[in-house]
């Protein structure tokens, strides 16, 4: 595990708590994101890892950055990140907290790699079969590799589904060859 994750996982965890309790996931979302563009900037990024950089000044910053946007628990937040030398990792929060609000949403991204463009019949159908296999709202994102010859690759979470030519053919080969 790597310390990043180490140490975002349980910010992102009382971020997501924090906006559960306030039913306002949609809008901590939109306040984690802002804030890991404002600290990916170059020269509040400079700030964040400079030691003689007060930690309220830096979270000061943010907030001001923020603005309007930024709602006081969230605020609060900040804080306690700066306090902890913690704000280079709000990317890190950001996206551990879309993994929990799409667990808690019944939400699940996949991607369909496929040789060809899809007609929206065909993706409404997988989009459906995906939905009832993973009891979950299914969001497809389409990509184009012609060198799969035909058919489509699905990538759902940690699962995927080789329905290329070319992957049927490898496992063919694979096969012919033990």
């Amino acid at each position: 595990m790597s310390d990043l994750i180490k140490y975002a996982r349980p910010y992102a965890k009382a971020a997501f708590s924090i906006a559960l309790e306030q039913k306002s996931l949609a809008d901590w979302s939109v306040m984690l994101n802002t804030a890991s563009h404002i600290a990916r900037d170059p020269r509040v990024a400079d700030m964040i890892t400079n030691p003689s950089i007060e930690s309220a000044h830096i979270a000061s910053v943010f907030t001001d950055i923020g603005g309007d946007r930024f709602d006081e628990a969230f605020c609060r937040l900040l804080s306690v990140l700066a306090e902890n030398d913690r704000l280079a990792i709000l990317s890190d929060i950001a996206v551990m907290y879309e993994q929990l609000r799409q667990e808690e949403e019944k939400r699940m991204p996949v991607k369909v790699v496929s040789a060809i463009e899809l007609n929206t019949d065909t993706l409404g159908r997988m989009q459906s079969a995906l939905e009832a296999r993973f009891d979950k709202q299914v969001t497809i994102e389409t990509e184009i590799d012609s060198s799969l010859l035909g058919g489509a690759i699905i990538i759902a979470d940690d699962l995927v589904i080789d329905g290329s030519v070319r992957g049927r053919l490898n496992k063919m080969t694979a096969s012919l060859v033990e």
